[in-house]
C-alpha cells in the first residue's frame, strides 16, 4: 500500500499538499485555526451571536440543566432513541414562532439544507439555484445529482425563464432569506408567485433572517404556511446555541424522517444546544427590543464606515485586497475588536471584505469604542 510519501506516484500527495499550501500563501488566502481564550477580552464583531444570548445568563443556565438531566449526548440517532422531549418541545415552539404547521430538527443547519434538498430531488428533477446561496445548499445540489440551473443573484425573471424552459420536473428554487455576503434581502413575494405559477417549491434559507428580523422574512411578508414554501433555519446564529431546523407542511417533515439520510443517520441535536435554543427563542419572543438593537446599531456602523446598510447583522466592508483585508482584520485586533473576513472562495463575487457583526449583546460603551476604532482602520486601509 502507498503511503503518503510513496515516490512511484508522478506527484506524492506529500507534494501535492505543499504545492496547495504554498498557492494559498502566495495569494493571501491561507486560513488558520485561532483559540478563543475564556477570558479573552477583545470586544467580538466576528462571530453570529446576533442578539448577544450565547452568554444570556436564561440560555447557559436552561442549557447547563438540560445536559445535568438528559447527558452531555441525545445518545443514538432520533430514530432509534435520541428523540429527547426537548426536542419535541422546541420543534413546536419553533413552528409556532415562525408560523409554520411543522419542524424537524436538526445537529447543524448545514445538515438540515443537506437532509431538505436530498430527500425532496435526485436526478430526474430540477433545481433553479440563485448564484448566491450557502455553500450547504451547493453541496446538497451536487449530492442530489439534480440538473440545476444557477441564476443571477436575485433575478427573478430569470427565476422565471428557467422555470418555463423546464420539462415538468419536480423543481425547487433555492434562495436566502438575507444574504450574508452583500446583506441584501431576496425578493420573496415576487418568488413565491413565480413558484406558484409554475408548481415550483421554493427553499428559504432564513439562517440570517430569523431573530433579526422576529420570525423571519418568510413569516414577516405573509408566506409563512403556504404549501410551495419551506424554510430551513439555524440556531446557531440569533438563537445562540447550535442546531437547524427545516420547517413546512407535516407531510414534509414525515418525508424527512423517512428519507433524509443526514438526519436518519447523524446524532440527535444534544441535550444542552436543544435546551439552549428554547431558551433563546423565548427570549428573543419576549424581548423584540434586541431585534431592534441590531437593525438600528448596523445602520449607524454602515453610515460611520460609509458603506451600504444590511438588511441583516453582518456588515460587509469591501477591501481592496486579500492582503488588505487581512491588515485591517489584524490591525483591528490589535486595537481589542475582533472582526472577520471575507475573502475567496467564501466570497460570490470575488472581492475581499471585512465581515462585522453587529451584536445587541455588546454593552453601549465597548460598542461605541469599537465603532471608533473600525472608523480608523478602514480609513487606514481602504
Amino acid at each position: 500500500m502507498s503511503g503518503l510519501g510513496d515516490s512511484g506516484a508522478d506527484v506524492s500527495w506529500v507534494d501535492w499538499l505543499a504545492e496547495q499550501a504554498a498557492s494559498r500563501e502566495a495569494a493571501g488566502l491561507t486560513r488558520r485555526l485561532r483559540p478563543r481564550a475564556l477570558d479573552d477580552a477583545t470586544i467580538d464583531l466576528a462571530g453570529n451571536d446576533y442578539l448577544g444570548l450565547a452568554r444570556d445568563p436564561r440560555v447557559t443556565r436552561a442549557a447547563a440543566d438540560a445536559a445535568l438531566a438528559w447527558g452531555a449526548g441525545a445518545g443514538a440517532s432520533r430514530l432509534v432513541t435520541g428523540t429527547l422531549e426537548l426536542h419535541a418541545t422546541l420543534e413546536r415552539e419553533l413552528a409556532a414562532h415562525l408560523g409554520q404547521p411543522a419542524a424537524l430538527v436538526l445537529s447543524t443547519g448545514y445538515h438540515a439544507n443537506l437532509a431538505l434538498v436530498t430527500a425532496l430531488v435526485d436526478r430526474d428533477c430540477h433545481v433553479v439555484s440563485d448564484a448566491h446561496v450557502h455553500a450547504s445548499l451547493i453541496d446538497a445540489v451536487r449530492l442530489s445529482r439534480a440538473g440545476v440551473t444557477v441564476v443571477p443573484h436575485n433575478a427573478v425573471e430569470a427565476v422565471e425563464d428557467a422555470l418555463a424552459a423546464g420539462g415538468g420536473e419536480r423543481t425547487l428554487v433555492l434562495v436566502e432569506s438575507i444574504y450574508s455576503v452583500l446583506g441584501d434581502a431576496a425578493p420573496l413575494v415576487e418568488l413565491a408567485e413565480v413558484c406558484e405559477r409554475h408548481g415550483a417549491l421554493l427553499v428559504v434559507d432564513e439562517a440570517h433572517g430569523v431573530g433579526v428580523h422576529g420570525p423571519g422574512l418568510v413569516a414577516s411578508l405573509g408566506l409563512a404556511g403556504l404549501p410551495h414554501v419551506v424554510v430551513t433555519a439555524t440556531l446557531s446564529k440569533a438563537l445562540g446555541s447550535q442546531g437547524g431546523a427545516v420547517l413546512g407542511a407535516p407531510a414534509l417533515i414525515e418525508h424527512l424522517v423517512n428519507r433524509a439520510r443526514p438526519f436518519i443517520f447523524d446524532t440527535g441535536l444534544a441535550p444542552a444546544a436543544a435546551a439552549g435554543a428554547l431558551a433563546a427563542l423565548r427570549v428573543l419572543r419576549a424581548e423584540p427590543e434586541l431585534a431592534a438593537r441590531v437593525r438600528t446599531r448596523g445602520l449607524d456602523l454602515a453610515a460611520a464606515l460609509g458603506v451600504e446598510p444590511s438588511e441583516g447583522a453582518v456588515l460587509s466592508v469591501p477591501m481592496p485586497s486579500p492582503r488588505e483585508a487581512l491588515a485591517a482584520q489584524a490591525s483591528a485586533l490589535d486595537a481589542g475588536v475582533r472582526v472577520g473576513c471575507f475573502r475567496p472562495p467564501s466570497v460570490p463575487d470575488g472581492v475581499s471584505r471585512l465581515r462585522i457583526t453587529v451584536s445587541a449583546g455588546v454593552p453601549e460603551d465597548a460598542w461605541a469604542r469599537a465603532v471608533a476604532t473600525l472608523v480608523d482602520v478602514v480609513k487606514e486601509h481602504r
